[in-house]
């Protein structure tokens, strides 16, 4: 059995169906998994609307039976879902076959363990791939496990409505499902929350055939954002392929910025419990740190990624953490991030506020932002070395990558683990200032790295 390595990941495994990511290699990855899971017993297995993710389940739940697991399979579902089965179920651990928004020749596995905690290669992944690769796997089983099939569909909705503390004001909407999992779960929610929703994308289809399912890039969300204005409504939701991902657009069709969601929603736990933390990834905008201190909240970052935000409130019994990239997690979600409960969070501040989201949006505003920057660059920790000593009269960090702290500016460099790439973020007093950073900090990006670096 061929194995390419880069295929596991910082947090799960990606790769291209048929080539690198096969059935054999599927069936390989749940026996190690079976294997290295620090519980004993069963293992919820689920998968999305790709076209080869059921035959990629079956092959996982072949290799968790071979080693003994009993399967329960949950179907075609979200990976919140997922969470919440581990969760709600006390199992051993779950297992999602999905690529989340990568395109469609592409597909995945994400591992979690028992309490639902994710399995990253700083967690058990690199373990479990160390296996793979060496074929080196426990004596199969005397007695094979068993698959049960159960549905979990009408639990998880209840679940997720015990989250909206307050009736929602009746909003007028779009949700773009993005041809992903949200458009099988979201008409089953959508009667019991009062709302007027005209639905975009919602036909299950994993090869996309409308735009990419992933809600953070702006030109993924011209669809919805058209939507909104043509119709004059209050804003608009717009999930990724396996639907544990939130973006959203205001009332005058601008995309939400990943740090004003986070605002949002931290303003609504702030409420409910005074003087909370709000855990966040470091990239979250200054202006929204001085919101959150104002609002008597305090703060504490993180390294980007799933592996760091919710095993943190874990440890600390907070009840909420915040990723610019739209994963939200919530303590009384098991610790775990959902595309569903942020966007029902993120309505109950809402109407809260009693405000239109773009007013909100602006008053989140106080310096000029931009999203992240991407730059394709051939030698990544080199980038960082010269933007340490170009930068060296600022106040430097390394929790993740590079940040140099100014009075009136501030940045942040770091690297993607599975790609040659860096990736940029600046905050500045202002528009003007922000420009100029922009093209400050990228020229030492690109310096040295010719024809090679460039925005990606």
């Amino acid at each position: 059995m061929k194995i390419t390595e880069s295929i596991f990941k910082a947090y799960d495994i990606r790769g291209t169906v048929g080539t690198e990511l096969t059935e054999e290699v599927a069936e390989a990855v749940a026996k190690a998994t079976a294997d290295w899971l620090p519980r004993e017993g069963d293992v919820a297995v689920g998968y999305d609307m790709r076209p080869d993710s059921q035959s990629l389940a079956a092959a996982v739940m072949r290799g968790l039976n071979g080693q003994g697991r009993g399967v329960v399979d949950i179907g075609e579902v979200t990976s919140d879902m997922i969470y919440f089965a581990v969760g709600d179920m006390d199992l051993a651990g779950g297992i999602m076959v999905t690529a989340s928004h990568n395109p469609g020749k592409d597909n995945g596995i994400k591992i979690y363990r028992d309490e639902v905690q994710p399995v990253g290669l700083n967690s058990g992944l690199d373990e479990i791939r160390d296996a793979v690769i060496a074929d080196r796997f426990k004596p199969k089983a005397d007695k094979p496990g068993s698959v049960t099939k159960h549905t979990i569909d009408e639990a998880w909705v209840e679940h997720c409505l015990k989250f909206v503390t307050a009736p929602l004001k009746p909003f007028k909407i779009a949700i773009d499902a993005g041809n992903g999992m949200a458009g099988k779960i979201m008409p089953l929610i959508q009667p019991k929350l009062g709302l007027d929703v005209t639905e975009m994308f919602y036909e299950l289809d994993g090869t996309f055939p409308n735009h990419e399912a992933n809600p953070m890039k702006p030109e993924n969300l011209a669809d919805l954002a058209e939507m909104v204005k043509s119709k004059g409504l209050d804003f608009g939701l717009a999930f990724d392929g396996d639907g544990d991902r939130v973006g959203m657009v205001d009332d005058l069709g601008r995309p939400v910025l990943g740090s004003d969601v986070v605002a949002l929603e931290a303003q609504h736990f702030l409420k409910l419990y005074p003087g909370t933390t709000i855990v966040h990834d470091l990239r979250l905008s200054r202006s929204v740190k001085e919101l959150i201190e104002e609002w008597g909240g305090k703060l504490y970052a993180t390294p980007v990624g799933r592996s760091y935000l919710g095993p943190e409130i874990r440890k600390r019994d907070l009840p909420f953490a915040g990723e610019l990239t739209g994963h939200l997690y919530f303590r009384d979600n098991f610790y775990a991030d959902s595309g569903l409960i942020g966007a029902l969070v993120a309505m109950v501040a809402l109407t809260e506020s009693g405000k239109k989201l773009s007013e909100l949006v602006d008053s989140y505003h106080r310096y000029a932002i931009t999203p992240e920057i991407n730059f394709k660059v051939t030698d990544k920790q080199a980038v960082l070395e010269r933007l340490e000593k170009e930068f060296a009269d600022g106040t430097p960090s390394h929790l993740d990558g590079l940040t140099v702290d100014y009075p009136d500016w501030w940045f942040n460099v770091r690297t993607s683990n599975t790609e040659p790439v860096v990736r940029l973020n600046v905050e500045a007093k202002d528009e003007a200032m922000l420009q100029e950073k922009i093209d400050e900090v990228s020229k030492v990006v690109m310096a040295g790295e010719a024809s090679n670096a460039q925005p990606a």
